[in-house]
């Protein structure tokens, strides 16, 4: 069949085939877009040799001095940014971190069956990652801070969400390689993935012995990897870098991994959306019930579900004695009633005091 033969080029394929089975359709098609494409064809972009691509992937895997050097501010720099809970930090960490390099080149690699390249960026790759978590670890010795931040707790929990943005993010670095005109949008790609944050996460985890940290961030970064090198196979693929016969063997094996990754984040995205779910009713409710009336407010809500039941930890402020037990246990009722499981609710009131001083007279 056309479509499947790998010596010709995949659009020239399609268009091909399209000819054959819908000649009046693509005749038509093709005069109506010449006659209004105008002479605009002198701005049609095509791919970069494969040449080209193939020597500036090489470049981009080498384990060089510029490697390690950017790699390690990355580590410090996303490390801090995680400990000091700032967003703007760590996305400047993202845009020096140059480990989309060598994540390219296994792509590449594995569309063209190049195993030396693909053994240079796996090596690459493999002593970045170490790198990064023992910088990460030795950062938070020598700082000396030992607090678990919002930012850090972000990147130990991954669901499918996070896959879906990593393969977009693959397919859009691997299409930006093979496009000399969008090669700014690179950083973007970088702080899209965000590979070296989980990273960090996993050295701060050893740090402060928290193995849960430490493993849920891993799996973040797996699921990053994995996603980035599957799409940017299937977009190199598509631009006729390679073949699937020469593919087949790397397509399959993260296929595999994406299989496997694949329940746990099920089961974590099921788990944030019960959490949203339930936060989000919890919230109507007491609003409703008591914070209207009592001129009080919500600091916090933490849920915790569990098979048969829901636990929820509320924090609220509120003026001493204005809130009781009865209406709690209204409240608990209702949450029962809307989400259709036992509820345990677990309420901490902490009491607000308002002091009028009058103005003093000199």
């Amino acid at each position: 069949m056309l479509l499947l033969n790998p010596n010709v080029g995949f659009y020239a394929r399609l268009k091909s085939y399209f000819r054959q089975k819908y000649p009046v359709q693509t005749k038509n098609l093709e005069e109506f877009w010449n006659s209004q494409s105008g002479d605009w064809h002198w701005l049609a972009e095509k791919p970069i040799p494969i040449a080209s691509l193939n020597r500036n992937l090489w470049r981009a895997s080498v384990p060089s001095l510029s490697f390690y050097f950017l790699l390690g501010m990355s580590g410090v720099i996303a490390t801090l940014g995680l400990l000091a809970n700032s967003v703007a930090i760590i996305i400047g960490a993202m845009i020096i971190a140059p480990l989309i390099g060598p994540i390219t080149g296994i792509a590449y690699s594995t569309t063209v069956a190049n195993r030396r390249l693909l053994r240079r960026s796996f090596l690459t790759l493999f002593t970045g990652v170490i790198f990064t978590v023992f910088i990460s670890f030795l950062t938070v010795l020598l700082v000396g801070l030992k607090t678990i931040t919002p930012e850090i707790l972000s990147r130990t929990n991954p669901t499918l969400l996070d896959l879906v943005i990593a393969l977009a993010a693959g397919a859009a670095g691997a299409f930006a390689n093979t496009r000399r005109r969008i090669a700014d949008a690179l950083p973007g790609v970088a702080i899209a993935v965000a590979l070296v944050p989980p990273l960090s996460v996993v050295g701060i985890g050893f740090t402060l012995g928290e193995k849960s940290l430490a493993i849920g961030a891993l799996l973040l970064f797996l699921t990053n990897l994995t996603g980035i090198i599957f799409s940017g196979v299937i977009i190199l693929l598509l631009q006729s870098y390679g073949s699937i016969e020469r593919a087949k063997q790397g397509l399959i094996f993260s296929m595999s991994i994406l299989l496997l990754l694949g329940v746990p984040l099920s089961l974590s995205l099921r788990s944030l959306i019960l959490q949203n779910n339930v936060r989000y009713n919890v919230n109507q409710i007491v609003r409703n019930q008591i914070t209207t009336s009592s001129q009080s407010d919500i600091r916090s809500i933490e849920v915790k579900p569990h098979k048969d039941i829901i636990s929820i930890e509320m924090e609220l402020a509120a003026a001493p004695n204005s809130i009781n037990r009865a209406r709690l246990m209204a409240v608990r009722d209702l949450l029962t009633q809307k989400l259709d499981k036992q509820v345990e609710l677990k309420v901490k009131v902490v009491p607000i005091e308002n002091i009028n001083l009058p103005i003093s007279k000199p």
